[in-house]
């Protein structure tokens, strides 16, 4: 292979690499604006606070983007990596006095308004035991028993009993019976 030969294979695989990186960019670009908020609410599920979560998550972001390519099922491994990091976050203490008046605009937790009575399911979801919080969060985010078994290593029929236990004392937390709420 001659020299200008040699120079115009390194310039394709130059550009076939920069394209390839662009194509990462934009398709990470675009999964992390849709779904930041889903991660963000899921970890509320599992008992952290809205700035705790919108951390844990954009951590996970992180730790995805280098290997983002290779991984094969990225709602699932972002749900998993950011309960891991969520649960390593330090404790923290905040002065209610010290508090901004609104977070800032480019801050994840303003992908996620909750209301009223989302605050509620979520003070009821804070009450559950872990394994049954979690399993929780995983069904209300679309997962199927096999796949929740799965990713928390548990058995499908675990999970069924801690979803059965877990919708038990969250009606009784709530107020609903079986003809709606009280």
């Amino acid at each position: 292979m001659d020299e200008l030969q040699r120079t115009r294979t390194t310039a394709a695989t130059g550009l076939a690499t920069k394209q390839a990186d662009a194509e990462k960019h934009q398709d990470f670009a675009s999964y992390y604006e849709e779904h930041m908020g889903r991660l963000i609410r899921h970890l509320m599920r599992q008992g952290a606070g809205p700035h705790e979560a919108a951390e844990a998550a954009q951590a996970a972001f992180v730790v995805a983007y280098p290997q983002w390519r290779k991984i094969e099922y990225p709602d699932a491994w972002l749900r998993l990596v950011a309960f891991r990091l969520y649960l390593r976050l330090p404790a923290r203490y905040v002065l209610l006095d010290e508090l901004p008046d609104a977070a800032s605009p480019d801050c994840p937790v303003r992908t996620v308004e909750i209301h009223e009575e989302e605050r509620r399911v979520l003070a009821a979801l804070a009450e559950l035991p872990m394994s049954q919080r979690q399993v929780m969060a995983w069904h209300l985010d679309s997962y199927e028993t096999r796949e929740i078994a799965e990713a928390l290593k548990m058995t499908p029929g675990a999970v069924r009993k801690n979803l059965e236990r877990a919708r038990k004392e969250l009606k009784r937390s709530l107020g609903i019976t079986n003809g709606g709420e009280q």
